[in-house]
């Protein structure tokens, strides 16, 4: 689970987080949606300790973020962009070696390589290596390493960025996986679509606040709306957040 409480960040003049206070339950996929420089970014880099707040606190499982890096860290799988994997290596070297970044012993890191692989069903590219793959095999490694260390939070941020249909539905799959294996996946966007089709619960934020929370169907109902979309703009109160 991850508990966000009352986090402040100041970047520059501006205010990227203000008061910013949500959690994310294990076994579910919870989505930061907003418009660009809402503070969707910032939010999960400070989650993920990449930034430090200003005030308030983030707490992985209970430990806070600040004050046990390492450990908070353990609990954490950060997906990384599919673009930046070591050609190189086959997907089996490049989940052992972050693997053993994680924290892993050799001897764990290699049979929690082989645990990840069959997990995600990789047996057709394990051991090829990583130089020519389609995008959806470049996620699905990418994944893996995110996932090897058995984090027990996953943080994607704007995830499905760049990405053609079928790839994105791969990676869709791939997140459903693992919230039924009892994952609690964090991910931020600002494609209605995507939230739609993945969350089970919505958090909309602006200005680095949150202003509204709950179910697509809740906001929904909130904001007297049929649609996301729809719901989204009546509570944001402009148009500004519309994704094309």
């Amino acid at each position: 689970m991850i508990k966000v409480t009352n986090l402040n960040k100041k970047i520059g003049d501006v205010n990227a987080l203000n008061g910013l206070s949500f959690t994310a339950q294990d076994g579910k996929i919870t989505g930061l949606l907003g418009p660009n420089g809402a503070g969707k970014t910032t939010c999960l880099r400070t989650v993920f300790g990449l930034l430090k707040a200003d005030s308030g606190n983030a707490e992985i499982d209970g430990i806070d973020v600040t004050k046990e890096p390492m450990v908070a860290k353990q609990k954490l799988g950060l997906f990384p962009d599919p673009c930046g994997l070591y050609e190189r290596l086959t997907p089996r070297e490049y989940i052992s070696f972050f693997a053993q970044l994680s924290g892993l012993s050799v001897t764990d890191a290699k049979q929690a390589t082989i645990d990840v692989i069959n997990k995600l069903a990789m047996h057709d590219i394990a051991d090829r290596r990583c130089q020519g793959f389609s995008q959806g095999q470049r996620m699905k490694t990418a994944l893996a390493q995110a996932v090897v260390h058995n984090p027990s939070n996953i943080i994607l941020d704007e995830p499905t960025r760049g990405l053609d249909v079928m790839s994105t539905r791969i990676l869709r799959e791939l997140l459903l996986l693992l919230k039924a294996q009892g994952h609690c996946v964090l991910f931020s966007s600002h494609v209605m679509q995507e939230v739609a089709a993945l969350c089970d619960h919505v958090v909309i934020m602006t200005n680095g606040q949150v202003i509204a929370q709950g179910s697509v169907a809740e906001l929904c109902e909130q904001a007297g709306k049929e649609t996301l979309e729809e719901a989204f703009v009546a509570l944001i109160g402009s148009d500004e957040g519309i994704a094309a």
